[in-house]
């Protein structure tokens, strides 16, 4: 089996879970490529013992992997996604972080998960993609112009709130007055969105959802909508710009800016280890069926 590992940073005792990772695959004779920043920051505590080949950009992986293991939070295993792209190379997050959705692998469960990942004991889940263009020349949009969790646009360098002004499949939904609007994945219901009021929506669901970031018309509330719906969205701002962010990724656009966002042509798979499920994750996260009254 050949894996890539992926990190952005870590931090004190981050460092004893990876070298648990590194010796459980050394110890599978499972064959490594390490992401070279991260790579480079690990060799900082002379560790670890061996050497690693290492892979820097989406060029340098192929077909050829069998999975992406992501070290950190939701945060890294979005930006792992920028890695993989279309390339079918299924993601598995390792939880070194906070909250946990996407890296559903918990710390001190390593060793266990690269087992069930030998034998095989999982499922491979087909994720949703959002992408978007625009109509004056972006060049952040140029190559990775796609999102796992949600495109959202924003207020930039104010206390303004800007319009967003809705079309769906070229009909006109409604006008938002708003700090921004959110467009997010099932995937992504349980990210931003989540925060701004919207609903979750279970993974499988062939659905998106429309949130407004602190709305000013008050009766503007999040919408779910068709997967295969084409959305346009035209930016209204006080300020010469607005901010578009795509999962963690931010670019500005110009106020009377044009974007059209629909589902990407491409998804993303991720793993689910038979032990794990997402209302199991549901309940963890968000502490589903605890009884406070104590």
């Amino acid at each position: 089996m050949k894996v890539g590992i992926y990190g952005q940073y870590y931090k004190g005792e981050a460092i004893s879970y990876i070298e648990i990772l590194l010796k459980t695959l050394a110890a599978k004779n499972i064959d490594v490529f390490i992401e070279e920043n991260f790579y480079d920051l690990i060799k900082v505590n002379n560790f670890p013992e061996k050497e690693y080949q290492t892979f820097s950009s989406y060029k340098d992986l192929d077909n050829s992997f069998e999975v992406m293991l992501t070290v950190g939070g939701d945060g890294t295993f979005l930006r792992a996604v920028t890695y993989v792209r279309d390339l079918d190379i299924p993601i598995l997050g390792i939880n070194i972080g906070r909250l946990g959705f996407l890296a559903t692998i918990q710390k001190d469960s390593i060793s266990e998960a690269i087992n069930l990942l030998i034998t095989r004991k999982y499922t491979i889940n087909e994720r949703t993609l959002l992408s978007v263009t625009s109509n004056k020349k972006n060049d952040d949009l140029s190559e990775i112009n796609f999102a796992l969790n949600e495109i959202a646009v924003s207020r930039r360098n104010t206390t303004s709130m800007i319009t967003v002004e809705s079309y769906l499949n070229d009909e006109y939904l409604t006008s938002y007055w708003a700090d921004g609007l959110i467009v997010a994945t099932p995937t992504g219901s349980t990210g931003y969105s989540l925060s701004c009021g919207g609903p979750v929506i279970t993974p499988n669901t062939k659905s998106l959802v429309l949130t407004p970031i602190a709305p000013h018309n008050l009766n503007a509330r999040p919408l779910v909508i068709p997967e295969n719906t084409n959305i346009k969205l035209k930016i209204i701002a006080r300020e010469k710009q607005a901010l578009l962010s795509l999962d963690s990724r931010t670019t500005t656009i110009d106020s009377n800016s044009v974007i059209t966002i629909k589902k990407a042509d491409f998804s993303l798979k991720t793993i689910q280890l038979d032990q794990q499920t997402f209302f199991k994750t549901l309940r963890e996260k968000l502490l589903w069926g605890e009884d406070k009254r104590n």
